[in-house]
């Protein structure tokens, strides 16, 4: 009974005699096809954040002087069969083979849109560089004097964020905080796989790949709480690897400060290890306290201090190999009688994971 009523249905569709069910099939896959279009999130082309909006305006820029050549190329296609059409009156010229004005317009016309694209593309190329140092918080406020950014070290693991603020000395796992209308100075790495750093709202998004850092500065403009998600796929758990961007006042920025610093956690080089390891859906954790150049090790992959730290070794490959020549942590020793000596001072070691010298490691002991 089932499969007879499908048949008949379908007949249905296709039979000119029953236009209103057809026109009502048309109609529910229309509304179906809004609906779905409804749930999107134009938060990449109406963000919060200065550079998101130049990047945004780029974007409208770039679709408005393409429609100059989309626009009137669909309207000529329908002029052109409607006035050539079969019963049309259009004038037959069957040896007509070439029109220098045409020709002009035909290459022309797409050959000044792409050097506008071009200088817009080299400009906003240079201007809106991630490494580039911020010129202004918004439109209308230009920065005229140094300004101190914000520094937030990002560690991309598997599959949560880690953030520490080093001038802080604080830390967070999924949420990130920033006052509005104050540069920030991202420094962002991972742990094991490339991954992305994306927050819609604020700028665009920037690889965070292991064994390098990537910076990114950018300014949120309005207070809220905002998205970031990774958007490169990292494993098993990359469609939960989200964390919340909070823009402040510069009060409850201080207040939100001073919240993780009550924080009775430490992020240790072992409690970091602990973290790294992979895990999905993690909640907000808060670090009160975090080990004193704990983030180069992270970049230099060398916390765990079993192995050479990736800057120690490339120093080392970059000299030809081992000798007192080719190591970065030399000192000189005074002999007397105005001689010195230069000697080494230190390696990256497992008892000195950062390659410093004694001098350092004492000086930065409490």
């Amino acid at each position: 009974m089932a499969a007879n009523t499908q048949v008949a249905f379908s007949l249905a569709l296709g039979n000119p005699m029953y236009p209103p069910l057809r026109f009502a099939v048309r109609l529910a896959g229309l509304a179906t096809l809004t609906a779905a279009l409804a749930g999107c999130d134009t938060i990449v082309m109406k963000p919060h954040g200065d550079i998101a909006m130049q990047q945004a305006n780029l974007i409208w820029q770039s679709v408005f002087l393409m429609l100059i050549i989309i626009v009137p190329v669909m309207v000529l296609i329908l002029l052109f069969a409607f006035r050539y059409r079969h019963s049309g009156d259009a004038t037959y010229t069957p040896d007509w083979d070439h029109s220098t004005r045409l020709e002009l317009l035909i290459w022309g016309a797409p050959l000044l849109i792409v050097i506008a694209l071009g200088t817009i593309t080299w400009i906003s190329t240079h201007k809106l560089d991630p490494y580039r140092p911020l010129d202004r918080i918004n439109a209308g406020t230009p920065i005229t004097s140094p300004v101190k950014p914000l520094v937030v070290d990002v560690v991309a693991l598997d599959w949560k964020w880690l953030f520490i603020y080093p001038e802080e000395g604080i830390a967070t796992i999924n949420e990130v905080a920033a006052p509005v209308n104050r540069p920030i100075e991202f420094h962002i790495t991972a742990s094991t796989v490339m991954n992305t750093f994306y927050v819609p709202a604020l700028a665009g998004m920037v690889y965070a790949m292991p064994g390098m850092e990537i910076q990114l500065h950018a300014v949120m403009n309005d207070p809220g709480s905002y998205q970031g998600l990774s958007a490169n796929y990292s494993g098993a758990g990359f469609s939960d690897m989200k964390f919340k961007f909070l823009g402040l006042s510069d009060a409850d920025y201080a207040n939100w400060v001073n919240a993780n610093r009550q924080s009775g956690d430490a992020l240790t080089r072992s409690a970091y290890l602990k973290i790294e390891q992979p895990s999905a859906r993690d909640p907000v954790h808060r670090f009160g306290h975090v080990d004193e150049g704990l983030y180069p090790l992270i970049v230099n992959r060398c916390v765990d201090g079993k192995k050479m730290c990736i800057g120690q070794m490339m120093h080392i490959d970059a000299n030809g190999g081992m000798g007192k020549g080719s190591v970065s942590g030399l000192t000189q020793q005074d002999l007397g009688a105005d001689r010195t000596r230069t000697v080494v001072a230190a390696l990256c070691t497992p008892a000195n994971p950062s390659g410093l010298s004694a001098a350092t490691v004492a000086a930065a002991r409490p």
